[in-house]
């Protein structure tokens, strides 16, 4: 075979077909399907701007996308936020329940209003609602660690817009380091540096004159740079509301047009139509001058009668159409789940909606609120509370000091989540139950449910116990004695069938 030969296309055999992805076929059907393989950072360099500002308007004036942060917020965060749970272990794996308790009070104590903020406006919680409202509006939050004298714990974190992360600055260094929208990075594409506009963009006072020069590089250390990486190499966020914003956009468009040709059909309005024209006189005439077509006031309870000739035709539009709730329930499916949350939750619509059906939507999205969680404390809380951690010890702000004490407290915590309500308490008690006599569950993982700490639950039991002998009572049950206070039947499917 000749060197032509190698070089050629190769040709499928006559009368054998080849073959080929349906989705990757060109033709009318797809003209207007165009994909793109540029990488991640190209897509975002031109498009994050928009579509930031494009989320904050939805956040400003549209109802949905609001409810939408609320839900997060409420379901995410909640209303007690994520809680600290330390349990340090001594050298003979005792667990070091004062040292823990200390951690924990150091904690609470910082993540009080005007302890966790260089400007001492936000406690911890409310930093976590900022953190989640960031991410789904704006698509990324970045915070600066700042330590000082100052504060409460001589360390505290500074909020900083995603808009003075200068999206505008791409460039290359000698020493191999890449600047990508404002992000430095090294050869292996770990962020090194942060350059920030030391005023917001679109401050007053922010002239264009001195644009180039108010800009600082913070190392990267110094900087959180929290948001969801969807494709490998991605160097900025997008806001989670991405997929959603045209079709809420047009939406609330089309509810707008809607309302308003309802309020004029509800205003029934009609046309006078004569041979003689201009010369029917009415009450007046259209127009600031008194030009125009002339106007006939109609009061309720009145009968005109019109003169020779004339005609009244009614205006009478059919609004808000029939189809209108089933159409916008149909787009407002999709805005949902292009949001991850379910229709009923974010259009606060129950109508029509059985137990099961329910009960099915609330199991699904609270998974994905406990996803979300789980980033939460990943990407933010503990990063955060080791930061903490090691300049409270190192510095001694706190009783506990020493070589090796950041090693004992950073190992064993974690944060507690807000937990979830039952939808049927009394079935899930009883299968909580049946879990707890099969080995099956903790005490701290039912507790964990409740977003409590099973440490927590036995002392409140203890102290609940306590207070009853002191005033003479009999508790209605004894908690963790010969046998649980509910025992429960279980079918050969698995199944709770009896409680007693």
């Amino acid at each position: 075979m000749g060197l032509l030969d190698f070089l050629k296309k190769p040709v499928a055999p006559k009368g054998v077909q080849k073959r080929n992805y349906a989705a990757a076929t060109k033709g009318r059907l797809f003209a207007d399907f165009v994909g793109s393989n540029r990488s991640p950072d190209s897509e975002i360099r031109w498009a994050i701007r928009d579509l930031r500002n494009r989320s904050r308007d939805l956040e400003r004036n549209n109802e949905y996308f609001r409810r939408y942060l609320q839900l997060l917020r409420t379901n995410v965060v909640g209303s007690a936020g994520f809680r600290l749970q330390v349990k340090a272990v001594n050298a003979d794996n005792s667990v070091d329940i004062a040292g823990s308790q200390m951690i924990e009070t150091a904690w609470a104590e910082f993540a009080r209003t005007g302890g966790c903020t260089v400007d001492g406006r936000m406690s911890l919680i409310d930093l976590e609602n900022h953190v989640i409202s960031g991410l789904a509006r704006d698509g990324e939050v970045f915070m600066r660690i700042v330590k000082g004298r100052g504060f409460r714990h001589q360390i505290a974190l500074q909020i900083i817009e995603p808009d003075r992360v200068d999206e505008e600055m791409n460039e290359r260094y000698r020493n191999g380091n890449d600047v990508r929208m404002g992000v430095e990075l090294d050869e292996f594409r770990r962020p090194v540096a942060y350059h920030i506009l030391l005023n917001h963009p679109g401050d007053y006072d922010y002239t264009t004159l001195a644009k180039g020069t108010k800009r600082a590089r913070v190392p990267a250390s110094e900087i959180m740079h929290i948001y969801r990486q969807e494709r490998a190499g991605q160097t900025r966020g997008v806001p989670w509301s991405t997929a959603a914003i045209t079709a809420l956009k047009m939406l609330h468009g089309y509810r707008e047009a809607e309302l308003v040709a309802a309020r004029t059909a509800a205003s029934k309005m009609g046309f006078f139509t004569s041979p003689a024209g201009d010369d029917f006189m009415a009450d007046g005439y259209e127009g600031e001058n008194g030009t125009g077509a002339p106007l006939y006031n109609a009061e309720p309870g009145t009968f005109h009668q019109l003169p020779a000739g004339v005609e009244f035709t009614a205006f009478d539009p059919s609004h808000p159409t029939s189809a209108y709730a089933d159409f916008e329930k149909s787009i407002l499916r999709g805005i949902a789940g292009g949001l991850g949350v379910s229709y009923t939750s974010l259009a606060n619509d129950l109508e029509g909606t059985s137990y099961s059906s329910i009960r099915q939507g609330a199991l699904e999205e609270r998974d994905f609120y406990r996803t979300l969680q789980t980033f939460m404390v990943e990407h933010f809380l503990d990063p955060l509370y080791r930061v903490w951690l090691e300049h409270v010890i190192d510095n001694a702000l706190t009783p506990i000091t020493g070589m090796g004490k950041y090693e004992k407290f950073s190992r064993n915590f974690a944060f507690r989540p807000r937990g979830f309500q039952w939808v049927d308490p009394l079935k899930e008690i009883n299968a909580a139950v049946v879990g707890l006599q099969n080995g099956i569950l903790s005490h701290s993982d039912i507790a964990a449910t409740y977003g409590r700490d099973a440490e927590e639950t036995f002392a409140q039991i203890q102290r609940d116990k306590q207070s009853a002998d002191q005033y003479g009572l009999t508790m209605a049950y004894e908690p963790f004695g010969n046998k649980l206070p509910v025992q429960a039947e279980i079918d050969g499917g698995g199944n709770v069938v009896q409680a007693n």
